[in-house]
């Protein structure tokens, strides 16, 4: 299993899709909204920053996990050969 689509992109969306790219998993994140995206995103780097801050990562480990994610406002683009989907919609 290598591939996950994430569903939502809210709070629990954008925790699920930081989790499975920072362990090198290759991460769709898909919303309707692309404001959502958008903000998720933001959201993930400002937390890596913090993890790099605190000496927890490094800049080229936070890259990477950026890297692992693509984000999506059309579903069946985002879910296209995936192995695992996880729903954080509200």
């Amino acid at each position: 299993m290598k591939n996950i689509t994430v569903i939502g992109a809210g709070t629990m969306g954008n925790g699920i899709a930081h989790t499975f790219a920072q362990k090198d998993f290759n991460v769709n994140l898909v919303d309707i909204s692309a404001d959502a995206l958008e903000r998720a995103m933001a959201t993930i780097s400002k937390n890596l920053d913090r993890m790099v801050k605190k000496e927890r990562i490094t800049e080229n480990d936070k890259n990477n996990t950026l890297s692992n994610i693509t984000t999506y406002t059309d579903i069946k683009e985002g879910v296209k050969g995936v192995d695992l989907v996880v729903e954080a919609a509200t």
